[in-house]
């Protein structure tokens, strides 16, 4: 079984990010944005969630899934899955994102005294988001 899960790491904001302080992702019509859905459980549930559950988690939620989750996670993470590298919220909406020790996760605002103090951490390994472009 494939992980997105990442241990004591922060990711950083990516390097072609089109704003330098962070935004919220906004609502765009009726329907929940992904990056809309990973802020609100994120952000409202700092730490309580691992990488591979928030991922799952929208899926299962944009797929409508209700039962056999446990099946249906088997057969997600069977194959590869994008992690939180590639998300908007690091891509698009700069913010950074924190795993702890136990791989559960919280967002920080590129701009901020906590993204800096992450950044500054040595114990705590850095990686880049995914760039939007090839460039």
């Amino acid at each position: 079984m494939h992980t997105t899960n990442y241990y004591n790491t922060f990711i950083e904001v990516a390097e072609d990010c089109p704003i330098n302080l962070a935004e919220v992702p906004p609502q765009k019509g009726e329907d929940k944005t992904v990056a809309n859905l990973q802020f609100e459980m994120i952000a409202e549930n700092p730490y309580r969630y691992t990488s591979d559950e928030v991922i799952f988690g929208i899926h299962a939620l944009r797929k409508g899934l209700e039962s056999n989750l446990d099946v249906e996670k088997a057969l997600f993470f069977a194959k590869g899955q994008a992690c939180l590298r590639a998300s908007p919220l690091a891509k698009r909406y700069a913010w950074g994102v924190h795993h702890n020790a136990e791989g559960k996760v919280a967002i920080f605002a590129q701009g901020s005294a906590e993204y800096a103090a992450f950044l500054a951490d040595s114990e705590v390994k850095k990686v880049k988001a995914m760039r939007s472009s090839r460039k």
